[in-house]
C-alpha cells in the first residue's frame, strides 16, 4: 500500500517509465470509484479504462481497496481482446483507503517479445531470403523481410483472414507447411506456420509464428527435372522399341542366313542333277551311236531307224552342252548367295552388337531417370 501524499511523485516516475517498460504499460489513477488520471505508452494504448470512468465493484482494483492489499490478476483475452496483468495498489490517507494506484501489462507471448531480437537474423539465414511475421488470434502484429525476399502485401495490422494458414493453425492447435503458387503472392514461396501456445492454459494457441521463403529456385529445378525425366521417359520408350525391333532383325537374319544354307545345299543337288543329265547325254550319244552302226548294216530298211539314231545323237549333243551352262548357272548362283551369306553374317554380328549397345544405353536412360527422380524429389523438399 502506498500512501495518497506519495502519488504526484508515483505519476511523475510513471510519465518517465511509460515508454521504456517493454511491451508497454497503462498507469491508473483511481479516488474512490472512478479514474483521475490515465497514462499509457504509446504501444499499449488500449482503448479502455478512461478518465470519468467509473469502476466497476468486482474489479481488482476495488477489491485492493475493500481488502487493502496489493492484488495482482490475469485478465483473459475475452474480456479486452487482448491479455495483460492487472496490479492494484490501494491507496491511503492515514487508516483509510482514498483509491488505488494500478498498473495493466500486457501478456506477451515469449516469442512475440523477443522477435525484434531474433527475426532480423533468421530471415536473413535463407539462401533466397525470408519473410518472417507473428500474429495474434486476429491480426499480424510484427514483420521482418529478409534483404533478398519480401512480401509487400503483408504487413503489420493487417486482419487474418479465415482461411490463411495462421487461422487454420489456430484451429488446428498443430504447424502447418504448405506450398503456396504465385496466384496469391506473386512468387512460389513455402509457408511454415507454428502455433504459439498460452503460457497458462498450454492448450489454448495465442499466436503464430510465420516462415515464408521463395521457391522459385526449387520450382525451376523441379520443371526441369520433371522435363528431363519425361523426355527421358520418351527415350527409354524409344530405345525400348529399337531393342524389340532389333531382337526381331536378328531373329529374321538368323532365318535369312538358315535359308541362304539351304539354297547353298540346293544348287550343290542341282549340280549333282546336272552330273546326272551329262551321264545320260553321253549314254544316249552312245546309244546313237550303236544304233547308227545298226542302220548302216541294215541297208534300206534300216534307214528310218538311222534318222531316228541321229536325232538321238544331237539330242544328246543339246544336253550335254546344257549342262555346263546349268552349271555355270549354278556356280554362279552359289556364289552370288555366299556372298549374300557372308553379308548376311556380318549384319547379324552386327545387329548382335547393336542389340547389346541397346541394352547398354537403356541401362544408363534407367540409372539417368532414377537420377532425375531423386533430383525431383529433393526439390520438392528445398
Amino acid at each position: 500500500m502506498l500512501p495518497i501524499e506519495g502519488i504526484e511523485y508515483l505519476k511523475m516516475f510513471a510519465e518517465i517509465q511509460a515508454e521504456i517498460i517493454p511491451g508497454g504499460v497503462l498507469f491508473i489513477h483511481i479516488e474512490g470509484d472512478t479514474i483521475v488520471w490515465r497514462k499509457a505508452s504509446s504501444s499499449f494504448n488500449i482503448d479502455i479504462f478512461h478518465v470519468n470512468d467509473v469502476v466497476k465493484s468486482n474489479s481488482i482494483a476495488m477489491k485492493a481497496m475493500h481488502e487493502k492489499k496489493v492484488l495482482t490478476t490475469n485478465v483473459p483475452i475475452e474480456l479486452y481482446g487482448t491479455k495483460f496483468v492487472t496490479i492494484a495498489i490501494p491507496l491511503l490517507k492515514g487508516d483509510d483507503v482514498v483509491g488505488a494506484f494500478s498498473m495493466v501489462i500486457p501478456r506477451i507471448n515469449n516469442v512475440i517479445r523477443s522477435f525484434n531480437d531474433f527475426a532480423s537474423k533468421i530471415s536473413e539465414m535463407f539462401p533466397e531470403g525470408s519473410v518472417i511475421f507473428v500474429t495474434d488470434t486476429n491480426k499480424v502484429v510484427k514483420k521482418q523481410a529478409s534483404k533478398k525476399f519480401d512480401i509487400p502485401s503483408i504487413n503489420v495490422g493487417d486482419t487474418l483472414s479465415e482461411d490463411s494458414v495462421a487461422k487454420k493453425v489456430i484451429k488446428v492447435k498443430d504447424e502447418i507447411i504448405q506450398e503456396i503458387d504465385s496466384s496469391i503472392y506473386g512468387v512460389n514461396v513455402l509457408e511454415a506456420c507454428y502455433p504459439l501456445f498460452d503460457e497458462d492454459n498450454k492448450n489454448e494457441v495465442e499466436a503464430t509464428l510465420v516462415i515464408m521463403t521463395p521457391k522459385e529456385v526449387a520450382v525451376s529445378l523441379r520443371n526441369m527435372s520433371e522435363t528431363v525425366e519425361h523426355n527421358l521417359n520418351e527415350i527409354s520408350m524409344a530405345v525400348e522399341q529399337l531393342t524389340a525391333a532389333s531382337s526381331e532383325i536378328h531373329s529374321s537374319e538368323s532365318n535369312l542366313n538358315s535359308e541362304i544354307n539351304e539354297v547353298i545345299e540346293l544348287s550343290d543337288e542341282i549340280n549333282e542333277i546336272s552330273g546326272f543329265i551329262k551321264n545320260i547325254a553321253d549314254q544316249t550319244k552312245m546309244l546313237g551311236l550303236n544304233a547308227a552302226i545298226e542302220a548302216s548294216r541294215a541297208g534300206e530298211a534300216g534307214k528310218g531307224f538311222g534318222v531316228v539314231a541321229n536325232e538321238i545323237r544331237q539330242l544328246s549333243e543339246q544336253s550335254k552342252s546344257t549342262v555346263p551352262k546349268i552349271k555355270s548357272i549354278t556356280e554362279n548362283i552359289k556364289n552370288k548367295i555366299s556372298a549374300v551369306s557372308e553379308k548376311s553374317i556380318t549384319a547379324l554380328n552386327k545387329c548382335q552388337e547393336q542389340s547389346v549397345t541397346t541394352e547398354e544405353i537403356n541401362a544408363s536412360i534407367q540409372e539417368i531417370s532414377a537420377t532425375s527422380e531423386e533430383l525431383n524429389r529433393l526439390a520438392h523438399n528445398i
